[in-house]
């Protein structure tokens, strides 16, 4: 991908960061799902990673970053920050919270910066897969780069995995 354009306001803040990343594009029209993603792109789907964003009971939001093989553990969720509870956030209230749309959320350059969780099995693979903040675009990173613009956490957030 060109570093002009097609640049997304994700790609800018890493940049900016010095954060070194591959920009990887599929030709999407709608959003797909993380599955679809990473068949997309030929990549095996453990290694893609979602963003979900969620409000706590408190009305804190928060940034969950898990595989697209996974499904978020509200439970494990709500325990990663110290909430009793948390809930997905309607489509609908995405774009305004967060500059993103469905299919397209980036956990890099939000409007905010809410705490953001990332699950665990990260740390395994040291590389992942996130979404660029455009629906077809993704972002193949390290880790300890992604650390250079965005504060995160690692914890157990998916269902079935290990408590």
């Amino acid at each position: 991908m060109s570093r002009g354009s097609d640049r997304t306001n994700a790609m800018r803040i890493l940049d900016a960061r010095g954060a070194a990343y591959e920009a990887l594009s599929f030709p999407a029209s709608e959003a797909v799902s993380a599955l679809e993603a990473a068949h997309l792109l030929g990549l095996e789907p453990e290694g893609l990673f979602k963003t979900l964003v969620t409000v706590g009971r408190t009305r804190n939001h928060y940034v969950f970053v898990v595989p697209a093989t996974g499904a978020l553990d509200l439970r494990k969720a709500a325990r990663a920050v110290g909430e009793k509870s948390v809930e997905m956030v309607h489509s609908r209230e995405l774009l305004p919270l967060t500059g993103y749309v469905h299919g397209g959320c980036s956990p890099v350059g939000m409007k905010k910066a809410f705490p953001t969780v990332i699950d665990a099995s990260a740390e395994r693979l040291g590389t992942i897969v996130v979404s660029a903040g455009r629906i077809g675009h993704q972002l193949r990173i390290p880790l300890e780069e992604l650390r250079k613009a965005l504060e995160f956490t690692l914890a157990d957030l998916i269902s079935g995995s290990a408590d």
